[in-house]
């Protein structure tokens, strides 16, 4: 949860929940309601979830 990580990892951890965020409701509109991701939708999720590695992986 974000309100309880540390001050220093709080950005970190809201930019992974954003990533994962993003790539579910991609995954949920295309198991559940059968809405299949166009190319857009997917080169959005990559650039999201691709985002999200390089704030939570990039040296400190």
């Amino acid at each position: 949860m974000l309100a309880q990580s540390d001050a220093a990892g709080a950005g970190r951890a809201y930019a992974a929940y954003g990533g994962i965020y993003v790539l579910s409701a991609v995954l949920w509109g295309w198991a559940v309601e059968g809405l299949v991701p166009d190319r857009f939708d997917l080169t959005g999720a990559a650039l999201c979830v691709g985002g999200c590695a390089v704030i939570l992986f990039g040296p400190r």
